[in-house]
């Protein structure tokens, strides 16, 4: 079993790794298409190659962070990141090897609480103002909209009587139709825990600098940027199973997820960071909680 969970381990990093390769590209075109321009179309047929050239000049730039006693825990955070996304990509591996364990769901829980900590050693560790007030923004964020996430996941597994994701194989579309509310709530805090638009506070001084990754470069760049389109396919996989379980659902909606990321960054403008907390805490936790009182009685 221990073989079986690393093989899943391994193919599921591989496979987000290659997924997220063609859908940087297909953000960036349909991002160009959408504001009048074409994207990356010079490196291979079609622009195909271009996040493979972006990788390799990325990965070649080298920053020396020995200077600064507080990089280092800078770099720590990027490798807590690392981390945090290998093992999602293990409970995603397990889903398809059959090696997820029966808590596997639970885990999501717990492997997401730990960005906010990964967010703050990365910002702080930058020695820039901007970083910091970023990532403070994220972790106070990620307390406000995982109160909704951890309802979502408990009150589906509630409903299906387990927390592993191998038995959500047994629900099927119309679980979405019995509470649509919870659907689109997932849908929201999935933005919200990948720092996607419109929820994107990490970044809110992208018109002025990179936001919380501006001093990191090469490839502590790369892992971060890296990092954040794994866990939003990770994130998207993790929707369908919950709402719509496996086999045909999944072709349909994943790609449906992932499209809904690029047309929010395409056109959404960002929140106000109060209105955000404020629709969490007394909007959609309240819808919630409804939910489940009309689904128990």
């Amino acid at each position: 079993m221990f073989i079986l969970g690393l093989f899943g381990g391994v193919f599921g990093l591989l496979v987000s790794l290659l997924i997220i390769a063609f859908f940087i590209l297909a953000e960036r075109k349909i991002l160009g298409y959408s504001q009048f321009r074409k994207g990356p179309n010079k490196v291979g047929i079609m622009g195909l190659l271009q996040s493979f050239a972006d990788l390799l000049k990325l990965v070649v730039k080298f920053k020396f962070y020995n200077y600064q006693g507080r990089s280092c825990v800078g770099i720590l955070g990027v490798y807590i990141l690392m981390c945090l996304t290998v093992f999602y990509c293990f409970i995603y591996g397990g889903y398809y090897t059959f090696s997820g364990g029966l808590l596997s769901l639970l885990w999501y829980l717990v492997i997401s609480g730990f960005t906010s900590y990964a967010m703050l050693s990365a910002g702080w560790g930058s020695y820039s103002k901007y970083a910091m007030f970023g990532s403070l923004r994220s972790a106070f964020g990620a307390v406000t909209f995982e109160a909704c996430f951890m309802c979502i996941v408990i009150f589906c597994a509630l409903c299906y009587g387990g927390y592993s994701i191998c038995s959500f194989n047994s629900c099927g579309w119309w679980s979405m139709l019995v509470f649509p509310s919870a659907y689109l709530l997932f849908i929201v805090c999935m933005l919200c825990e990948t720092n996607r638009t419109p929820f994107d506070f990490a970044e809110s001084e992208s018109e002025l600098v990179s936001g919380f990754n501006i001093e990191y470069s090469g490839i502590f760049f790369t892992c971060l940027f890296a990092c954040e389109y794994v866990i939003i396919f990770i994130f998207s996989w993790l929707g369908c199973i919950l709402m719509f379980g496996g086999g045909w659902p999944l072709v349909i909606f994943l790609p449906f997820h992932l499209m809904f990321f690029m047309w929010a960054r395409a056109t959404l403008p960002r929140v106000r960071y109060d209105h955000f907390v404020n629709f969490f805490w007394s909007v959609a936790l309240c819808v919630l909680l409804l939910t489940f009182f009309v689904v128990v009685i």
